[in-house]
C-alpha cells in the first residue's frame, strides 16, 4: 500500500526534476542540502542561489543563437535585464557577467546604473534601455548621464512630451526608441495599454518630430504585452501589428534597426510546468525573418527584457510547521512561523502559485491541509486555489518538526511587500542569505541581511 509522501509525488508528478531531488527523506534543491541550511540559520529565512541568475540568462542566449543559425537570421540578440523583478546588487553584478543590457523603469534605477559604475562593475559603454512613464527626474538622470559619455542609454518615448523635455537638456547625439501602446488582452479592464504611443500614430510622429531632429536618432521599436510570450492568437496577432508598424517605420526610417519584444518568459510555477522555450524562440525569429522578407525590409536586431526569468528561480523561502488547528472535521490548519502576507504577497494579492514542497519528512504518511500564516488577517493562507493541486504534506506531528519551501519566489516579492519596512501584523521580515558555490564547486553561505528585530520595527514607526 503506497502510503508515504514521497510515494504520493512519485505517483503525482515527474520527479525527481532538473532542480529537485531527494537524499533519504530531505529534500535537495540544485543539490543544495536545504535541511542543512536550516540547521546553520533558522527558519523563517528567505535565500536566493546566485548562480541560477546566470544560468538561465545563458540558456535564453543559447536559444536565441541556435535559432538566428537555424533561420539564417541576419542580425543580432540582446538579452536585457529588467531591474524592477529584483534590484538587489548581487543580482544585478550576477547578470551583468554575461554580457547583457539593463532595462530601466524609474529615476531611481538610474541611480544604481551610477552606482554600479563608480563600483566598476560597468563602464561608460553600458547599454541601458529607458522605459516607463518618465517624470522630470527621471529624464534630468537620464539626460546628464548621456551628456557624461553614457552613449548606449536609450530612452523608450512613452508620450509626445519626453522626446521635447530630453532635447532641451541632452548637448550630444542620442538615440531614442518609442513604446507601442499594444492592445490588451480581451478579458482586462480596460482596451489599451496606458503605456506607449498608439500603432496609428508613430508613423505622423516620427515624420513631424523625429525625422529632421537635430540630435535624436530612433533606433528602436518596444514592443511588450502583460500576458508574456506565449503561443496563443492573441500574441502572434499582437507582434504581427507591431511588425508591420516596423516595416512602415524601416522604409521611411532606415536608421531603426532594433526591434523590442519585451518580455514575459514564464518560470517553474508547479513540477508539472509545461513551456517549450526553444519552439517559441525559434518561431519567433523565423515569423520575424519571413514577415520582413515579405516586406521587403531589413530584419532588426532582437531584443528581450527578462526580469521573472532571469531571477525568479534563484530565490526561495523556508518555513517550519509550528502548529495544527483543527476547525472542523474536514480543515485542518498547519500554522508556519512567518507569514505569507509578509514574505510572498503575490499568494494573496494576485493567487501567485510557487512551487510548494516538504524539506523533511518523505517517508512519512501524508494529510490535506491548508497553510496559514502568524498575522489576523483572514487572507493570510495558501490553499489549493493558489496551489496547482490540494496541499498534501506529511502527517502533522508534535514530536518531529515538519519543514516547508516556496521555490522560484526570487523576482517581485521583495519590493511589493516592502525589503526591510513594516509589515502587517509587524511581522518580521526573515533573514536572508545567499548561497553560491566556489572554484571547487563547494556550496558557500553568506548571511545577506539579519531578521528584523523589534528595535528596527519600532524605530521605523517613531517610537
Amino acid at each position: 500500500m503506497k502510503i508515504k509522501y514521497s510515494e504520493l509525488i512519485d505517483q503525482t508528478f515527474y520527479f525527481p526534476t532538473e532542480e529537485f531531488r531527494t537524499e533519504g527523506d530531505h529534500l535537495l534543491f540544485h543539490d543544495i542540502p536545504l535541511m542543512d541550511v536550516i540547521e546553520k540559520f533558522g527558519t523563517p529565512l528567505k535565500f536566493n542561489y546566485v548562480p541560477k541568475i546566470s544560468q538561465n540568462i545563458q540558456r535564453a542566449k543559447k536559444w536565441f543563437a541556435e535559432a538566428i543559425e537555424r533561420n539564417g537570421y541576419s542580425k543580432g540578440y540582446r538579452y536585457c535585464y529588467c531591474t524592477k523583478s529584483s534590484h538587489f546588487a548581487f543580482v544585478l553584478e550576477e547578470a551583468l557577467k554575461n554580457g547583457i543590457s539593463i532595462e530601466t523603469s524609474s529615476a531611481y534605477d538610474m541611480d544604481i546604473v551610477k552606482s554600479l559604475y563608480d563600483k566598476g562593475k560597468v563602464d561608460k559603454e553600458i547599454e541601458v534601455i529607458c522605459n516607463g512613464f518618465k517624470t522630470d527626474d527621471y529624464l534630468v538622470k537620464i539626460s546628464e548621464m548621456i551628456n557624461n559619455g553614457f552613449e548606449n542609454i536609450t530612452p523608450i518615448l512613452d508620450n509626445y512630451r519626453e522626446l521635447d523635455k530630453l532635447t532641451e537638456s541632452i548637448d550630444a547625439n542620442f538615440n531614442i526608441g518609442i513604446r507601442i501602446a499594444s492592445e490588451e488582452e480581451p478579458k482586462f479592464e480596460f482596451y489599451t495599454s496606458r503605456l506607449g504611443i498608439g500603432y496609428k500614430d508613430i508613423i505622423p510622429y516620427y515624420s513631424q518630430k523625429i525625422a529632421e531632429h537635430p540630435n535624436a536618432r530612433l533606433k528602436m521599436l518596444h514592443f511588450f504585452i502583460n500576458t508574456g510570450i506565449k503561443d496563443t492568437a492573441y500574441y502572434w496577432n499582437e507582434l504581427y501589428k507591431c511588425l508591420r508598424v516596423y516595416a512602415r517605420l524601416k522604409k521611411i526610417a532606415p536608421e531603426v534597426d532594433s526591434l523590442n519584444i519585451g518580455g514575459g518568459f514564464p518560470i517553474k510555477t508547479s513540477l508539472n510546468f509545461n513551456y517549450d522555450y526553444q519552439y517559441m524562440v525559434n518561431e519567433i525569429v523565423s515569423q520575424i525573418k519571413k514577415f520582413c522578407e515579405e516586406e521587403g525590409v531589413e530584419e532588426p536586431n532582437i531584443y528581450t527584457e527578462f526580469g521573472s526569468f532571469t531571477v525568479g528561480e534563484s530565490g526561495g523561502h523556508l518555513y517550519k510547521v509550528i502548529s495544527q488547528k483543527r476547525q472542523n472535521d474536514r480543515e485542518k490548519w498547519n500554522m508556519i512561523d512567518s507569514s505569507f502576507m509578509t514574505t510572498l504577497p503575490d499568494t494573496w494579492a494576485i493567487s501567485r502559485r510557487f512551487i510548494m514542497l516538504p524539506l523533511n519528512r518523505w517517508d512519512d504518511s501524508y494529510e490535506r491541509v491548508f497553510l496559514g500564516g502568524l498575522t489576523c488577517d483572514s487572507d493570510d493562507y495558501y490553499n489549493s486555489e493558489q496551489h496547482t493541486n490540494a496541499i498534501y504534506l506529511p502527517v502533522f506531528s508534535d514530536t518531529k518538526p515538519l519543514y516547508l519551501g516556496f521555490f522560484n519566489t526570487g523576482a517581485y516579492q521583495d519590493t511589493i511587500s516592502g525589503y526591510g519596512g513594516v509589515h502587517h501584523c509587524l511581522m518580521p521580515q526573515p533573514k536572508h542569505i545567499l548561497i553560491d558555490k566556489d572554484e571547487d564547486g563547494n556550496f558557500t553561505y553568506e548571511l545577506f541581511r539579519k531578521e528584523q528585530e523589534p528595535e528596527d520595527v519600532l524605530k521605523l514607526l517613531g517610537y
